[in-house]
C-alpha cells in the first residue's frame, strides 16, 4: 500500500530510466513528472514545482552537476532537495558536494533505495527550518587506497552506503 506522497521531477536522458524510476516512485505514491536532460528540467522546475529532483549526472544539452548548480544558484530552486542518481566518479561526487547535492545513489539501484532516498528528501524538504538545509546522505572523504584500480573504486563507491554518522541508519 503506497503511503508516501510527494511530487518528484526525474531527469535522465534515458527513457527506460526515467520510466523505472517513475514506476517504482508512482507505486509508493510520488507523483512523478520528467525530464530528459538538464535544460528541459530547468524549463519545467518552477511550472512543477517539485519536492525532489532526481538528476543523472552525463546527459545532453545541461548535465546534471551543472543543473544542479543553476538550481542552488537561483533563490526560487535553491531550497530543493537533489538527489544524483547516477554511475558517478569520484571527481563527480566531489562536484556534486561541492554544488550542494543531498544524495547520492549508484546506478544500478536497488528500487527500496531510490524509494527511501526520495522519501527521506521529501520529508527533509516538509521538516526543514528555511535557510537550513539537511542531507540525507554524506559525501564523505574517498578513502586513498594506493594500489586502488578505477573497477576497484568505482565498485567500492557503489556498495558504501553514504549515511551521515549521526543520523540513526533505517
Amino acid at each position: 500500500m503506497a503511503v508516501a506522497s510527494g511530487r518528484v521531477l526525474v531527469v535522465d536522458d534515458s527513457e527506460v530510466i526515467r520510466r523505472l524510476i517513475r514506476v517504482n516512485l508512482e507505486l509508493e505514491g510520488f507523483e512523478v513528472v520528467t525530464a530528459a536532460d538538464g535544460a528541459e528540467c530547468l524549463e519545467v522546475v518552477r511550472r512543477v514545482a517539485p519536492d525532489v529532483i532526481t538528476l543523472d549526472v552525463v546527459m545532453p544539452r545541461l548535465d546534471g552537476l551543472r543543473t544542479a548548480a543553476r538550481l542552488r544558484a537561483a533563490y526560487d530552486t535553491a531550497h530543493l532537495p537533489i538527489a544524483i542518481v547516477s554511475a558517478c566518479t569520484p571527481a563527480d561526487l566531489e562536484r556534486g558536494e561541492s554544488v550542494g547535492v543531498d544524495g547520492y545513489l549508484a546506478k544500478p539501484f536497488d528500487p527500496a533505495d531510490l524509494v527511501a532516498l526520495v522519501g527521506r528528501l521529501c520529508g527533509q524538504a516538509r521538516t526543514a527550518a528555511p535557510g537550513r538545509r539537511r542531507f540525507a546522505y554524506d559525501f564523505g572523504a574517498m578513502p586513498q587506497v594506493p594500489a586502488q584500480t578505477s573497477r576497484d573504486s568505482a565498485l567500492s563507491e557503489q556498495a558504501q552506503e553514504l549515511v551521515r554518522p549521526e543520523e540513526p541508519r533505517p
